[in-house]
């Protein structure tokens, strides 16, 4: 299966997206298609051997929309394209405007039945208003009768219909009274027109979609920050010469110059000089952070104090920064599951309110017997009735939620990690690289034959052969007593119990206590110190040399600064937090101890890590793992969300649901209350308008009439519809203010 995200143009309202998805849908090949109204994209799965792009692309074209590549948008033509629509409404606006005050003004006697002297009789002339009225019915709400004339052509219906019908409704109801005064009057009706209500309508909606625009730019405010960090030019050195180039222009292996209070231009190897590097746009870390020769650094970060010669190892779409605005993007455009039922409500929405509007107009005709009151009341329902604040009210929350989770160093895969992240239960943490520094270094050691050198050497010829954290440790020990490590032959690895290998004849087997007993050699000398060592937090190897035990090595890995504290906080906030490790038990329970921990998995072997975190799950719980190695990606896969500490391995994040760039801890409590911040503010979007939709259709087909006399006048229908949609995005806007804290900000 391959994956198209296309652009869309053309699309007015939530209803657009059921129209765009069951058209994509039906075609032979594709699996799945999801629109989003806010970002106006639709992503989809297709069979390539079935259906192209180029396919899927003349289906939305023949339903009324237009389908671009994001290798085909120009975003300067783009940028000029939404400015031209900005002024477009902004002139339309104007018009309507201007007009609608006049026939409000002249109609004041008809709503309110009193007599004004001050307002001039020839304002109340029908024809006068007809001839206003009519510019703004065919230039300023030609848009909404196109929309609607498109959408009967593809059998749907959507807000264009619902606003067509309505003010069209006022309007011709208008002109048959204009026309045929006479016939009202024998009918023992008032021949009143409501041509104000259609240009007021209209104006206030487009109003509405001005704002809506405009706040609608605001949610991808991230999204621009991200790319306008990238430096345009490179200083390169070729040759042996200087120059400053496009950043375009640069190539693998380029070396380049970067100087004090620059932007690091690509992501790459620092080759010469030092420095220190504000890295706080990718992590969201503010403290600089030392970087010498053999470091990694990431363009678009800011280098501080020193010179830097960088050789260039990852450009364009694939550095770092690139990488996180193609992520940030994919789940700003994603869907939370949240969300589907404001997808499934949208879909029979506008079907429902025509429905509703008819019946209202038949029961006030019978009733009444007034055609007059009959229609306001149908027209007030079509008008009321809007589908967008409901299309809106989750993509915009995820919009700003996922942009402000990488402005603090987090990135979110998709809307439904961010989404089950709020519900986190219980969060398991490995020890090795999350709890701690990963850095372990050697503190004791052991002879039994009191020659801890020569054991070291044994010890450091066999690790050296490994890419464990604890054999790093030990190889580093060596090297700094300045031992000579001699080669070793027949290396073995054993998952979860340890090492082997020969050294100049002598087998040397370096691993567990249970290892060693399972292959009955007798290690008892050592328990003693082992026991002594681990009750201290410190991580214990056994030494076998021939099948006889000779020394034991104790390692300690310093905890990170922040763990006791985000420890603390998630307690608080009523999540347990499980420690996973392959320690024992009691250096687990040391470690444990120190950071406060209450429940642990010790002796935990790469492979059986899956098997606790399914345990957790068959407890009921939603369970949330968090790792940093190969060895974490099966469980981070298997958790309800995983969370990968991003200064470890790239398969370890690429299994993740939401990454932590920096490393620190601290992202953890972020995620979790970014997610509950966005979640609550997608819930009070739905909340509005839900309610807004249910009070107010009734109100519209004038529930309220027979106890008080008060019906709806279109043209509050018509305000209160526009600024429905503004409110839901200007709701979701507030997420731009969070803050992570040990209580909850929004």
């Amino acid at each position: 299966m391959s994956k198209v995200t296309l652009n869309l143009k053309g699309m007015r309202c939530a209803g657009c997206t059921s129209s765009i998805e069951t058209a994509t849908r039906s075609i032979s090949g594709v699996s799945s298609s999801n629109v989003n109204f806010a970002t106006e994209e639709v992503a989809i799965e297709y069979d390539p051997q079935k259906t192209s792009p180029a396919a899927i692309q003349k289906v939305i074209a023949d339903i009324g929309y237009e389908a671009i590549l994001p290798d085909q948008v120009n975003e300067d033509a783009d940028k000029k394209t939404r400015l031209q629509e900005t002024q477009d409404l902004t002139r339309k606006v104007w018009v309507g405007g201007v007009i609608g005050i006049i026939l409000v003004i002249g109609s004041i006697s008809m709503m309110t039945g009193l007599s004004i002297p001050i307002i001039p009789d020839w304002l109340h002339n029908p024809w006068l208003q007809l001839a206003l009225a009519l510019p703004v019915q065919l230039w300023c709400g030609s848009s909404f009768y196109i929309g609607a004339w498109k959408a009967f052509k593809n059998h749907t219906a959507t807000m264009d219909t619902l606003i067509g019908l309505g003010t069209l409704a006022a309007f011709s109801y208008s002109i048959t009274v204009t026309l045929n005064p006479n016939f009202f009057i024998s009918q023992g009706l008032q021949p009143e027109v409501y041509y104000e209500v259609s240009v007021v309508v209209i104006t206030l909606i487009l109003l509405g979609k001005l704002f809506e625009n405009q706040a609608k730019g605001e949610t991808s405010e991230a999204i621009r920050k991200l790319i306008g960090l990238q430096a345009k030019t490179a200083r390169v050195i070729r040759d042996g010469k200087e120059s400053d180039i496009p950043i375009e222009d640069v190539i693998i292996g380029d070396v380049v110059l970067v100087r004090p209070g620059e932007k690091i231009p690509v992501d790459g190897e620092a080759i010469a000089g030092n420095s220190t590097v504000d890295e706080s746009m990718v992590t969201g870390e503010s403290i600089p952070v030392e970087k010498k020769v053999g470091d990694r650094l990431i363009g678009a970060t800011m280098n501080k104090s020193g010179s830097l010669q960088i050789k260039a190892s990852h450009i364009g779409k694939d550095s770092v920064l690139s990488q996180i605005v193609q992520l940030v993007k994919d789940a700003q455009g994603s869907k939370a599951p949240i969300q589907r039922l404001a997808d499934q409500v949208t879909g029979w929405f506008v079907p429902v309110v025509i429905s509703i509007a008819i019946a209202t107009f038949v029961i006030w005709f019978e009733i009444m017997g007034n055609v007059t009151l009959a229609t306001i009341s149908a027209v007030g329902v079509l008008i009321i009735a809007c589908p967008c604040a409901l299309g809106l009210a989750a993509p915009t929350s995820i919009m700003v939620g996922t942009g402000k989770g990488a402005e603090n160093g987090i990135l979110i895969k998709d809307a439904a990690s961010l989404e089950l992240a709020h519900k986190i239960q219980t969060i398991v943490l490995d020890k090795t690289g999350t709890l701690t520094e990963g850095k372990p270094v050697v503190t004791d050691i052991f002879s039994v034959n009191k020659n801890d050198d020569q054991l070291l050497k044994l010890v450091a010829a066999i690790e050296r052969n490994s890419e464990h954290p604890l054999a790093e440790a030990i190889v580093n020990h060596a090297k700094q007593k300045d031992i000579p490590i001699p080669a070793a032959t027949d290396f073995m690895a054993i998952t979860g119990s340890g090492v082997q290998g020969k050294v100049d004849n002598f087998l040397v087997q370096i691993g567990t206590r249970r290892w060693l007993d399972e292959l009955k050699i007798d290690t008892s000398e050592l328990y003693e110190y082992q026991d002594s060592w681990e009750t201290g937090g410190k991580t214990v190897v056994l030494i076998a040399v021939n099948g006889i035990a000779q020394g034991l090595i104790g390692i300690a890995d310093k905890l990170k600064s922040s763990s006791q504290s985000v420890v603390n906080t998630l307690q608080k906030m009523k999540i347990e937090v499980v420690m996973l490790t392959g320690d024992n038990q009691s250096t687990a329970e040391a470690i444990a101890r120190e950071v406060g921990i209450r429940r642990v998995f010790a002796g935990v072997r790469p492979d059986q890590k899956v098997e606790k975190i399914r345990e957790l799950q068959a407890e009921g719980k939603v369970v949330a793992m968090v790792g940093d190695g190969i060895n974490d990606a099966p469980a981070l896969a298997q958790a309800d969300v995983g969370l990968a500490i991003g200064t470890g391995t790239d398969v370890a994040i690429a299994a993740s649901d939401i990454t932590l760039i920096s490393g620190d801890l601290q992202g953890i409590v972020t995620a979790i209350q970014l997610s509950r911040a966005t979640i609550s503010n997608i819930q009070q979007n739905l909340f509005f308008a839900f309610i807004y939709n249910v009070a107010g259709i009734p109100i519209a087909a004038g529930i309220l009439y027979p106890i008080w006399g008060w019906l709806l006048n279109p043209i509050v229908a018509g305000g209160a519809m526009a600024l429905s949609s503004l409110s839901v995005v200007t709701n979701a806007l507030r997420l731009r203010n969070f803050h992570t804290d040990s209580k909850l900000h929004v």
